[in-house]
């Protein structure tokens, strides 16, 4: 007995001993470190969102706005995970927090929090041992537990269970002394008043404004404006890196399209900043650095009520069309209007007719993408870069006349003229542009190759580049490259790979390559200004944003034209096209003298009809190619001293050798709108009376 006492009170000096010894460790060799690490004061910068700028017309109408909603927020002052469980708790049986986001491992790494016990037996005692001996890292067993849940045990999970996971998983995912939205959809007023009410009991919680974007014309260009991440998505993965080397937070929503995304960091703002001190982990306070500024506001070169129009006029001729014979295919049309001189876009229509899967009925949808992300044979409308291509590279000159008779290629279809043979003789430069002829356009392409052509003989082009040749005049136009217009994803049109002599004289009447309507527009633009290609816009000008967010502030920025290129042709060149263009619409045997010689505007321009194979959404994968006919017309007015121009393209119109005009009685109408809306609104008798 003595001999054990005296072991005990050995061992029980022993522990004491060696407890006084790390005791002088911390408090005499590490006791200064230790002190400094409790006094430390930890300076964090963090940011608070502020509202994106607007989006307004050439006209100053509101086009994107923001509107103002309740929010709750959580802060994480370096919380524990526990104490977030328990905030997310309380949080719960305040607000209903939607739980259709919730990933099925989110509700495993939940039910191992809410059943600790149960958890460990889903490791054996043999894991356990191999755990202990280093044979296993925490990591494996705990992957072990997740793998081995199984969906008995997630039915365990009440409702109540996912709301506060719910909210935990909103609590844990933000940076620490970051703002993190909880909940900002459909927070009902008495969720916001009760969390108000309780935010003692609710650490890091609080009730705030946050904003959503608002479309004043509803789905009008909608497709164009482009969307915003929402808070949940945040910084989109594929720009992580770009945006948080600019001081981007994780959470902060961003544009993901078009405007919204091409000039997001004009609309984004500047987020106001504040340094939070922190002493030993324990928030001491907080320093404004910098006060928040919305997002400046983007003027668009759009015109919404010429817009709304322009697009009424599409719906309208679409149905009357479907309503004609063969035009089971028809599901889209697109007007562009734009200033030749500026390149600003008053006008970027499209409308697409699309089955409703729930009602099985087509419904107009917005198209005013496709203007420039999808593209068409366009047919004879190209004509005019023909021609001047044919002067740049000496092929032709302004007194050059062709024969027109069809052209025999051996082991080809006759190729001829639209009219079909019914017209032969000689054909001017201007009467070839009026008529359309295309074996004008045919001879012309020949000269180009340097061709040898004898009627029902091989063609054989000794102009190795004649392709190349024929593109890089077309390219000066705008014609089968990128227009260089202020949106992401523009797409330079298809560019035919075969490089048989015939297939050069399709190219030369539009119906080989293929082009957007956007390239239609700066092409007859190039055109009607007298040569020089200009860079489409959709931004007119970028102005600072105001206090109040209503009111117009002052500009910052005014886009100026940008000339892309000038067409290394003579002044006298480029007049004889657009005479041609002229007659094309005034003179009787113009192609569009039909639909546009009682203009009062004097417009110009030139018509297409291109044969074409279906390749729309209807059809599917090993279905035969569709003959279908594509309709387009470009223009510009008046032709004197051009102020508006204009492409219009119908895909898909019909079927078989000929069937309605919609082309015409689009760009008809649509003319008709531009200059009757453009007297409208410079009535000083009308402007007097709104003013009152």
């Amino acid at each position: 007995m003595p001999f054990r006492i005296n072991l005990l009170f050995f061992a029980v000096f022993f522990l004491f001993s060696i407890l006084i010894v790390r005791l002088g460790i911390v408090q005499i060799v590490n006791g200064e470190s230790y002190k400094l690490e409790v006094e430390k004061t930890e300076d964090v910068t963090v940011s608070d969102p502020v509202p994106r700028g607007r989006m307004l017309d050439r006209h100053f109408n509101i086009i994107v706005d923001n509107v103002p909603k309740s929010a709750i927020t959580y802060t994480n002052s370096n919380e524990k995970q526990q104490d977030m469980l328990e905030v997310a708790e309380n949080l719960s049986l305040l607000i209903e927090q939607p739980v259709d986001k919730i990933r099925e491992r989110e509700k495993k790494d939940f039910w191992i929090m809410r059943n600790p016990d149960v958890a460990k037996e889903k490791i054996t005692e043999e894991e356990w041992e191999e755990f202990e001996n280093n044979e296993r890292t925490d990591k494996e067993l705990f992957q072990l537990q997740i793998d081995r849940i199984t969906d008995e045990d997630l039915k365990g999970l009440s409702m109540e269970d996912l709301e506060v996971l719910a909210i935990f998983r909103e609590l844990t995912s933000g940076y620490a002394f970051t703002k993190q939205i909880v909940k900002n959809e459909d927070v009902k007023p008495e969720e916001y008043a009760a969390v108000s009410e309780n935010l003692a009991y609710l650490p890091g919680i609080d009730t705030t404004t946050d904003w959503d974007r608002t479309y004043n014309f509803g789905n009008t260009l909608k497709s164009v404006l482009g969307g915003i991440t929402d808070s949940s998505e945040g910084l989109p993965k594929e720009r992580l890196d770009y945006y948080l080397a600019r001081d981007y937070s994780l959470n902060d929503r961003v544009g993901k399209s078009y405007l919204e995304l091409q000039y997001e960091e004009v609309l984004h703002g500047q987020k106001a900043k504040e340094k939070v001190i922190t002493k030993g982990g324990q928030l001491l306070g907080t320093e404004t650095l910098t006060e928040g500024s919305r997002g400046k506001d983007l003027v668009l070169s759009v015109d919404m009520e010429l817009q709304q129009k322009i697009e009424k006029i599409i719906e309208e001729e679409m149905i009357k069309a479907k309503n004609s014979g063969r035009t089971r295919l028809l599901d889209r049309a697109f007007v562009v209007l734009m200033d030749p001189y500026t390149g600003e876009v008053l006008t970027m229509a499209g409308k697409q007719l699309v089955r409703n899967k729930e009602t099985g009925k087509q419904e107009m949808q917005d198209y005013a993408l496709g203007t420039i992300s999808s593209a068409y044979g366009v047919g004879s409308a190209v004509k005019g870069a023909t021609v001047l291509t044919g002067f740049k590279t000496g092929a032709i000159n302004q007194n050059t006349v062709f024969y027109d008779s069809p052209v025999k290629i051996r082991d080809t279809p006759l190729k001829s003229s639209w009219f079909n043979g019914s017209f032969q003789g000689n054909m001017s430069v201007l009467r070839a542009l009026r008529k359309s002829s295309n074996v004008y356009m045919f001879k012309t392409a020949m000269a180009i190759g340097e061709g040898n052509y004898v009627y029902d003989q091989p063609l054989t082009l000794r102009n190795k580049r004649a392709f190349e040749d024929m593109r890089d005049g077309f390219s000066e136009f705008g014609l089968g490259v990128r227009t260089g217009i202020d949106l992401p994803n523009e797409i330079p049109g298809y560019i035919g790979q075969d490089r048989l002599p015939g297939k050069l004289l399709d190219l030369a009447i539009g119906q080989f390559d293929t082009y957007t309507p956007m390239q239609l527009a700066q092409y007859v633009s190039t055109i009607a200004n007298g040569g020089y290609r200009i860079q489409p816009r959709m931004v007119k000008e970028i102005r600072e944003s105001t206090i109040d967010g209503e009111t117009l502030g002052p500009i910052i920025q005014e886009m100026q034209p940008t000339i892309l290129n000038k067409l290394e042709m003579t002044e006298n060149e480029i007049g004889i096209v657009k005479e041609g263009f002229r007659q094309v619409m005034n003179n009787p045997d113009g192609t569009a003298y039909r639909a546009f010689a009682d203009a009062p505007y004097a417009p110009a321009g030139k018509t297409g009809t291109a044969e074409a194979f279906y390749d729309g959404p209807d059809r599917k994968k090993g279905d035969p190619l569709i003959p279908v006919m594509n309709l387009s017309l470009v223009a510009y007015a008046p032709y004197n001293n051009p102020e508006i121009a204009m492409s219009v393209v119908v895909p898909w119109a019909y079927e078989g050798e000929s069937g309605h005009t919609a082309n015409y009685d689009i760009g008809r109408r649509v003319l008709d709108t531009y200059f009757a809306l453009k007297n409208d609104q410079s009535d000083p008798v009308k402007d007097e009376s709104e003013d009152q």
